[in-house]
């Protein structure tokens, strides 16, 4: 699928990619990890630094699409990885202005987030699958993602936990990363 048809699949391009990508997963789910400690140590005692954490992670989100981007070089279209970059950008301000309104509105804004998001990362894992293998755990992340968006937008409407929620995405999805990575590290049968 990331080549064109008339042009042989390159295994070293496909081992390089894959081992960029298996870096970015194991970086993106220490950063998920010490976020979801930063906001349970934070959330009760700095409303500051929960909002400092709740602008950076669609920012980190941003960040990490570049490097995905930037490791799989090939042929296939980026348009999903851009997809996500402005929906991240745009998820950034729209956290400012929701923290301004309060936790109802902030998990609404991070619930269309993760739904939307996560229907990129179910596609991108999908349309890999077959190049790099080891992508079972992008497509269940981005299947929960869309589910876990859902959810909060649902408990926006009567928010018991609040942001409290939010570790327990981020914790989820640093376990799918993990998951990932140590499956890009196998050798793909699909290739």
């Amino acid at each position: 699928m990331f080549a064109p048809s008339n042009t042989a699949v390159n295994p070293f391009r496909i081992a390089s990619t894959a081992q960029a990508l298996r870096t970015l997963y194991f970086v993106r789910a220490a950063f998920s990890l010490i976020w979801v400690g930063l906001l349970l140590a934070f959330v009760k005692s700095s409303p500051t630094i929960t909002a400092i954490l709740l602008l950076v992670y669609p920012t980190w989100d941003v960040a990490a699409t570049f490097f995905d981007i930037r490791a799989n070089r090939g042929p296939s279209s980026k348009l999903p990885q851009f997809t996500n970059i402005v929906i991240g950008l745009l998820t950034t301000v729209a956290v400012s202005v929701a923290l301004k309104q309060g936790v109802p509105t902030v998990l609404v804004v991070f619930g269309a987030w993760a739904g939307l998001t996560g229907l990129i990362q179910l596609v991108l894992g999908l349309r890999r699958r077959r190049t790099f293998g080891g992508q079972w755990p992008m497509i269940l992340s981005g299947g929960q993602s869309i589910i876990a968006g859902a959810s909060f937008i649902a408990m926006a409407q009567a928010p018991t936990m609040g942001i409290v929620n939010l570790a327990g995405y981020a914790a989820f999805g640093a376990f799918y990363f993990l998951l990932a990575a140590f499956r890009l590290g196998k050798p793909s049968r699909a290739v």
